[in-house]
C-alpha cells in the first residue's frame, strides 16, 4: 500500500481582491484536487476546507499518497491481415509499430474487436513519485484559477491577482522543490503585517494552523468569520444592544482582516433624526461597520472591526468615528432640505425627467400606476382614492436629495417624507400612515428572497407598478434577450406574480395586462413596434384587417407573450419548492387567469402525483387526448347509454358521470385535491376500458359514441391541470 503524507501549499502575496478572496481560495483548493487526481495520486481529503486570508492562499490536505500508482497504457497496433503477410511474416506496418513502441514485434500482445484480431501493446511503468508531480500541479491548478484582473509586477512576464512573495510547499516534513511567479519554495511563512511581520517557519503541515494562530494570523476562514461575530455580538451587547451582521458585509469584513479585533464606537444622536436605513447603508456599504440596534430602531453605537490589537482601542474608535461623521453630516444635510421642500413638490419636478423614450415621462408613468392602482384596489378591499394618491407619488422622492446619494432608499425616503409632508396634512392619520408605508412597500421584493408588501395598499402599489412596467418594456421593444434586461423585467415579473400568489389574490392576471396594454402611450408604443416588426413577421395573419383590427390583435399577441413570459419565471419559484418541470407544466398548460389559482392547483397536482395511480391516469389521459386529436369525425356532445354495448364502457361511463356530479362543486371552489382524488378512483374503470373496448369500432355510431365517452372523461381529467404532462 502506497505511503500518505499530508500536503500544504501557501501561497503568500499581496492583499487579495475582497470580493473575490473566497472564490480564489475555493478555486486553488479544487485546483490542486483535479490535478492530483488527474495524474492518479490518492487524496485523503477529511476535513479539508479551502484556507485564505487577505495575504495568502492555502491548501492543506491530511494525506497525499507519496507516488502514483504503476501507469498502466495499451497502444493498439495494426489488425493481422495487414500487420502480417501470407507467410505469416512480419509487414512494414507491425515492424513500424514495434519500433515505435521499443520491442520485438513477438513481444507484443493480440486483442480483438468488431472489427476482427490485431497487435497491442501494453506496458507497465512505475508511477512518479507526488513530489515531481507537485510543481505541475500547482501550476495547472493556479492557472485553472478565476483571476479578475491578472496583475504584473516588476519586469516579469507572469501574473497574478495581486505580486505573489513566497511559497510553502511541504509534503510531509520535506520540503518540495518548486518555483513559481520569481520565487522558489520553502517551509517559511509570513506573519501578521503589523503584529508578527517576520517569518514563520512551518516544521510540518500539521503545525500550519496553530503555528500561524501564534503568529496572530488565522488562515481558517471559518474560524476567522466566527470569531468575528463573536466579538461584534460582546461588544455591541455591552453597548446595550444588538449588532446587526449582514452576511454580505461580514462575509467582506472577513476577507480584510487575518486577525479580527472588535472597536466599540459611537457617533452624536443628533444624526438618529436622519432615517436609520441611510445611517446603516453608509456604516454597511462604505465602512463595512456593524450598526448596533436595540428593538429594531438603530443607536448611536456601532461596531468596527479593526486587523490589529491595538494597545489604545479608544484612540483607533476616534479614527472610525471621525471617518463617518462627514458622511452622516452630509446625509443630515440631505434629509433636512428634502424636508424643506416636501414630496407633493418634489412630485411636479417628474414631468421632466424622461422614463423612456417611448412611454413618455416619470409623471406619466406614475400616472399610468394611479390608473391601474385605482382598477385593482377595490378588488382586494383597497379604498381607490388612496391608492390612486398613493401611486400618484410613488416617485416623487426619485428627485430627493437623499435618494440621488442612497440609491437604494427608493421608496423608503418617499415613506419618511409622507409622514411629514404639510400637503398630506388632509388626510386621516391612519390613511396617512398607509399611503406612507405604501410607498415603501411598492418596491418589494426588492431582491430575491425579499418579502412581498405587507399591507394591501403597498400591495396595490406594487402589483400596479409591475403591470406598467412590463406593459411598458414589452411595448417598447425592450424584452430581455440573453443577459440584456434594462429595465429588470424578469425580477419584476416574478415579483409581480409573488405578491399576488403570496397575498392569496384571486385576481385575473389577463385582465390586468390588457388594462396596461391600453394606456394610450403603450398603445402607441405598441403601434410603432407593430410597424416596425409586424408587417414581415404577421403579414399573413393580419391581411385584410383593418388598422385598428391589426393593432387590436398585436395587442392581444403581446398580451399572450407578456402572460408567458410571467408564467417562465415562475418554473425556477417553483423549482425551488420541489415542483418538477412536469408538474409545473401540466398546469400551466391550462393558463389559468389567476396565479394565486394557479399555486393551489400546483398544490394539487403534487398530492395528486404521489398516489399510486396517478401514472396510470396521466398515461391514459395522453392516450386519450391522441386518440380525440386523430378522430376524423365529428365527435358528439353527449354519451347516448343506448350505445354503450360492452359491459367495460357502461360501467366507464356510470363512473365518469358520477365523478362529473361529485367534483362540479369542488372543482367551482378551487378544491382541487378533492376532484384529483376523486379522479384518482377511476383507474380501475379506465383500465378495464382499453383493455376490453375497441374504440375506432367499424360501426360508425359506436365508434363515435366511445369518442364521446373518452371527451367527456378527458373533460374532466384536464379540469386541474394537463395531467398527461406527468408521463413525459
Amino acid at each position: 500500500m502506497t505511503a500518505s503524507l499530508p500536503l500544504l501549499i501557501e501561497l503568500g502575496t499581496e492583499e487579495l481582491p475582497v470580493k473575490a478572496l473566497p472564490g480564489l481560495g475555493q478555486a486553488l483548493f479544487d485546483g490542486v484536487l483535479a490535478a492530483l487526481d488527474k495524474r492518479g495520486v490518492a487524496v485523503d481529503r477529511g476535513e479539508a476546507k479551502p484556507l485564505y486570508t487577505p495575504r495568502r492562499l492555502a491548501v492543506l490536505l491530511p494525506g497525499v499518497a507519496t507516488e502514483q500508482p504503476e501507469q498502466r497504457s495499451e497502444v493498439l497496433g495494426p489488425y493481422l491481415n495487414i500487420a502480417l503477410d501470407a507467410g505469416g511474416n512480419p509487414t512494414k506496418a507491425l515492424q513500424g509499430f514495434a519500433a515505435k513502441a521499443g520491442i520485438e514485434w513477438t513481444a507484443l500482445e493480440k486483442t480483438s474487436d468488431a472489427k476482427g484480431e490485431r497487435f497491442v501493446h501494453r506496458a507497465v511503468t512505475p508511477g512518479a513519485t507526488t513530489a515531481a508531480l507537485l510543481p505541475d500541479v500547482l501550476r495547472e491548478a493556479i492557472a485553472a484559477m478565476p483571476i479578475p484582473k491578472p496583475m504584473r509586477w516588476g519586469a516579469h512576464a507572469y501574473a497574478f491577482a495581486r505580486p505573489v512573495h513566497w511559497l510553502v510547499l511541504l509534503h510531509g516534513e520535506s520540503v518540495v522543490d518548486a518555483g513559481l511567479f520569481g520565487v522558489r519554495s520553502g517551509r517559511t511563512s509570513r506573519g501578521h503585517r503589523f503584529m508578527h511581520d517576520r517569518a514563520v517557519e512551518i516544521a510540518a503541515p500539521g503545525d500550519y494552523v496553530d503555528a500561524m494562530r501564534g503568529a496572530k494570523v488565522l488562515v481558517d476562514a471559518d474560524a476567522r468569520r466566527a470569531a468575528i461575530v463573536a466579538a461584534v455580538e460582546g461588544a455591541a451587547r455591552h453597548a446595550g444592544g444588538d449588532a446587526r451582521i449582514e452576511a454580505d458585509n461580514l462575509e467582506q469584513v472577513n476577507c480584510l482582516v487575518e486577525w479580527p479585533s472588535a472597536i466599540a464606537c459611537a457617533f452624536e444622536a443628533e444624526f438618529l433624526a436622519v432615517p436609520q436605513e441611510a445611517l446603516i447603508a453608509t456604516m454597511e456599504a462604505n465602512q463595512k461597520f456593524f450598526p448596533v440596534l436595540r428593538d429594531g430602531r438603530l443607536t448611536e453605537h456601532f461596531i468596527a472591526i479593526a486587523n490589529i490589537e491595538s494597545k489604545d482601542p479608544a484612540e483607533v474608535a476616534k479614527g472610525y468615528e471621525r471617518v463617518i461623521r462627514p458622511r452622516f453630516a452630509d446625509a443630515k444635510f440631505f434629509f433636512d432640505e428634502d424636508l424643506k421642500q416636501g414630496l407633493s413638490a418634489m412630485n411636479d419636478g417628474l414631468k421632466t425627467v424622461t422614463y423612456q423614450a417611448k412611454l413618455g415621462s416619470v409623471a406619466d408613468k406614475a400616472a399610468r400606476v394611479a390608473a391601474l392602482a385605482d382598477i385593482i384596489a377595490p378588488q382586494v378591499g383597497v379604498d381607490a382614492a388612496l391608492a390612486k394618491q398613493a401611486a400618484l407619488l410613488s416617485k416623487a422622492d426619485l428627485q430627493s436629495r437623499m435618494v440621488n446619494e442612497f440609491p437604494e432608499l427608493q421608496g423608503i425616503a418617499g415613506r419618511y417624507y409622507a409622514k411629514q409632508d404639510a400637503a398630506l396634512a388632509s388626510l386621516a392619520d391612519d390613511d396617512r400612515a398607509a399611503l406612507a408605508n405604501a410607498l415603501d412597500e411598492a418596491w418589494q421584493p426588492r431582491f430575491a428572497g425579499d418579502d412581498i408588501a405587507l399591507s394591501k395598499l403597498g400591495k396595490v402599489l406594487a402589483i400596479a407598478e409591475r403591470l406598467d412596467t412590463l406593459a411598458g418594456g414589452f411595448a417598447a421593444g425592450l424584452k430581455p434577450t440573453g443577459n440584456k434586461d434594462a429595465f429588470a423585467l424578469r425580477r419584476n415579473a416574478l415579483g409581480l406574480a409573488r405578491t399576488l400568489i403570496e397575498s392569496g389574490f384571486d385576481l385575473n392576471i389577463h385582465a390586468f395586462i390588457s388594462s396596461a396594454l391600453d394606456a394610450s402611450v403603450i398603445q402607441s408604443a405598441l403601434a410603432e413596434t407593430r410597424r416596425k416588426d409586424g408587417p414581415d413577421t404577421q403579414k399573413h395573419a393580419t391581411q385584410g384587417m383593418t388598422e385598428a383590427e391589426q393593432q387590436n390583435w398585436f395587442t392581444h399577441i403581446f398580451a399572450n407573450d407578456l402572460y408567458d413570459f410571467i408564467l417562465d419565471r415562475l418554473k425556477g419559484y417553483y423549482a425551488d419548492k420541489g415542483v418538477t418541470v412536469q408538474q409545473f407544466n401540466a398546469v400551466a398548460a391550462l393558463r389559468p387567469n389567476s396565479l394565486y389559482d394557479l399555486d393551489r392547483r400546483i398544490d394539487a397536482i403534487g398530492t395528486f402525483a404521489a398516489l399510486p395511480e396517478a401514472a396510470a391516469l396521466a398515461a391514459a389521459d395522453k392516450r386519450i387526448r391522441n386518440i380525440l386529436r386523430k378522430a376524423d369525425i365529428e365527435i358528439p356532445a353527449t354519451v347516448d347509454p343506448a350505445l354503450l354495448r360492452e359491459p367495460a364502457e357502461a360501467a366507464l361511463a356510470e363512473a365518469v358521470e358520477a365523478v362529473h356530479a361529485e367534483t362540479g362543486h369542488a372543482l367551482v371552489h378551487g378544491d382541487y385535491v378533492s376532484v384529483l382524488t376523486h379522479l384518482a378512483r377511476l383507474r380501475p374503470q379506465v383500465d378495464a376500458f382499453f383493455d376490453g373496448v375497441m374504440v375506432n369500432a367499424d360501426d360508425a355510431a359506436l365508434r363515435a359514441n366511445r369518442l364521446a365517452l373518452l371527451k367527456r372523461l378527458s373533460e374532466r381529467l384536464g379540469s386541474v391541470a394537463a395531467i398527461e404532462h406527468l408521463s413525459s
